[in-house]
Formats: C-alpha cells, sequence, structure tokens
C-alpha cells in the first residue's frame, strides 16, 4: 500500500480541464506517453496527502493526456487543476546498464576516475540545463558534477557506486572552497 511520496515517481501534473464534462488535460513527464496509455489509476496529490483516482478515460496526445476520472464531473475535476500524479516505484520497468532513475542511486558511493571515492550520491538535482549529481564529501562538503555521457563511466548496482570522470579539476574546486 502506497502512502507517501518516497515510495512513488512523480508522473505529471493536472494543468486544466478540457472541455465541460470533467475532462483533464495532463502533462505527462515521460519520455514516452504511449508507455502509460493503459492507466487505470494514479495517485493525486490533494492536501499534502495521495489519494488513488480510477481512471476512466485516457487519451494520449502529443503534449500529454486527456483524463477523465471515475465520478468526476467538470466541478470536481476544476478542483483537481494544479494538482500532482504519482505512481508506485514498483510499477517502473527495472533499468540496466547506465541507465538509471534519478531515485534509484541515492546512497550510492561516487568514485572519480583520478580522485577516487568522493562521497556519497545524496540527490540527482534535475534542473533545466542538465541533471547534477549532488554529492556529500565526507569532509561535509557538497560536489556537484553534470550528468552527463561523458562523465558517468559505470553504474554497479551490486556494490552500489557510481564510477564518474569529473571534469578536470571540478573536484578539487569544491574541496578547496570556503
Amino acid at each position: 500500500m502506497v502512502s507517501d511520496k518516497d515510495s512513488c515517481y512523480f508522473l505529471g501534473k493536472i494543468l486544466r480541464t478540457s472541455g465541460l464534462k470533467g475532462d483533464l488535460f495532463v502533462f505527462l513527464d515521460v519520455d514516452d506517453a504511449q508507455d502509460y496509455a493503459a492507466l487505470d489509476s494514479v495517485f493525486v496529490e490533494r492536501k499534502g496527502s495521495l489519494v488513488p483516482y480510477f481512471i476512466e478515460s485516457i487519451q494520449i496526445r502529443p503534449n500529454g493526456a486527456v483524463i477523465h476520472f471515475e465520478d468526476t464531473d467538470y466541478e470536481a475535476a476544476c478542483a483537481l487543476v494544479g494538482s500532482a500524479l504519482y505512481l508506485p516505484l514498483e510499477s517502473l520497468p527495472p533499468l540496466t546498464g547506465n541507465c538509471f532513475y534519478f531515485h534509484e542511486v541515492r546512497g550510492f558511493e561516487v568514485v572519480d576516475a583520478e580522485e577516487g571515492p568522493i562521497g556519497k550520491l545524496r540527490e540527482v538535482w534535475d534542473n533545466a540545463a542538465q541533471p547534477l549529481l549532488c554529492i556529500d564529501h565526507p569532509s561535509g562538503k557538497e560536489i556537484m558534477i553534470p550528468l552527463v555521457d561523458d562523465f558517468l563511466l559505470s553504474v554497479d548496482r551490486e556494490h552500489k557506486t557510481l564510477h564518474v570522470k569529473a571534469p578536470e579539476g571540478l573536484v578539487e574546486f569544491y574541496l578547496e572552497a570556503d
């Protein structure tokens, strides 16, 4: 049973109503929206809690989906606009190789090709330019490394380790900063 956002992943956000019958236009923050064409339910964040909503119909569109929840009229749909949608983590297909979900590698040891172990991965910060690995160095300082293919060497799920090759001087820059 899902009870909190830590056991779920962000699927998207309800942007607006669509028509007058209770349909909602939803932005899906996914690589391929077609993968979600058969959804039967989602969790909607309501006042800080995740509430299950059952899907009566879903139509995938180029930039999202139009969803109609069971027992939802126009007025009820209006109240949902702006709400975030979530799905349970266990519904994600497993990834292999150097592909990973950001939540999957939290707590992994990060090992730089030049510096060796540089700390534990606190989170992957997904900003507009590119994701950043936010690493807690044992000294208490934070190291941030861009998550790009050229810098990520390997993901070792068995040993919970990310092997990276940070740009020259980047690790030292963070460790020497006051």
